[in-house]
């Protein structure tokens, strides 16, 4: 896993590559710390509160460690209607963490998220890039073991 410094110097020092790095780090680090964002901030001068204001608006970037395995649970009109609520409650259990939480092992987070643009395999559930479609309460244990088995 490339470092922080590494990824940062990828980058011409010009502050129009601020979200990529950010993006970068995130998807490396799995989240932003405030070094991190330091670092970010001297090396494409710019001042710190910029960082801080950009990595606080995009709720895909996240200043708290995320799991390996994110899972979004869209919430979105068509999803809360089939259910989605009730798989953020089999998650929740399945799991033993809550929305928002990330498991002991650094493996999973749950969250929720407002939509994924795929209302017509409603509900859905992604788990990183993988998609799963029209998902019941009895599949949510499955998906689990199968993204347990595919981490390893």
């Amino acid at each position: 896993m490339p470092t922080v410094r590494q990824i940062i110097e990828g980058y011409p020092k010009e502050p129009r590559y601020l979200l990529a790095a950010l993006q970068d780090i995130q998807e490396n680090h799995t989240y932003l710390s405030v070094e991190s964002m330091k670092m970010v901030a001297e090396y494409l001068g710019v001042p710190e509160s910029r960082v801080f204001s950009v990595a606080t608006f995009y709720k895909a970037l996240s200043l708290v460690p995320q799991g390996k395995k994110v899972i979004k649970v869209c919430n979105g009109t068509a999803c809360h209607l089939r259910g989605a609520p009730k798989l953020v409650e089999a998650l929740e259990k399945e799991l033993g963490i809550k929305n928002g939480e990330t498991t002991d092992d650094g493996l999973f987070t749950i969250q929720t998220v407002n939509c994924v643009g795929a209302c017509a395999m409603a509900p859905v559930v992604m788990v990183n890039d993988r998609v799963y479609g029209k998902v019941t309460i009895s599949q949510v244990s499955e998906i689990i073991e199968e993204e347990r088995k595919d981490a390893v």
